[in-house]
């Protein structure tokens, strides 16, 4: 494993990024400027009542892991999801680094960490 290796926890308020080795990791926290994420719905309205991930949010986020060689997007919702929407969008080469997807409910960093470890590990012996 290299120190190229970063995976992201998102939901709606915050992102975790890891950048990790076997032995080493970094860790930053992006939290959105947007407060309120859940807008009232109406009966007979078209949509899941929900805002939409805040744009500049998510480009931080990407912007933090462009230039992983390796990148793992783990999560308890859809926010993941929208991250990787936002990256095939805005950023297709970032996107192609994107390697695996995992729901995720609310760990600890180090439960992330070794999640991550676990996830590159077999990713590495594939290749």
């Amino acid at each position: 494993m290299s120190l190229n290796h970063a995976v992201i926890w998102i939901d709606h308020k915050e992102a975790h990024v890891m950048f990790l080795s076997e032995s080493a990791s970094e860790a930053e926290v992006i939290r959105t400027k947007t407060t309120h994420p859940h807008l009232h719905h109406k009966s007979g309205e078209i949509g899941s009542g929900k805002a939409p991930l805040d744009a500049k949010y998510l480009h931080s986020v990407i912007q933090a892991v462009n230039e992983s060689k390796e990148i793992l997007i783990i999560g308890p919702g859809s926010a993941k999801l929208e991250l990787i929407k936002y990256a095939h969008h805005n950023a297709p080469q970032t996107a192609e680094n994107i390697v695996g997807v995992e729901t995720v409910d609310h760990p600890s960093d180090k439960e992330v960490l070794a999640f991550a470890r676990h996830f590159f590990y077999k990713v590495d012996q594939l290749l």
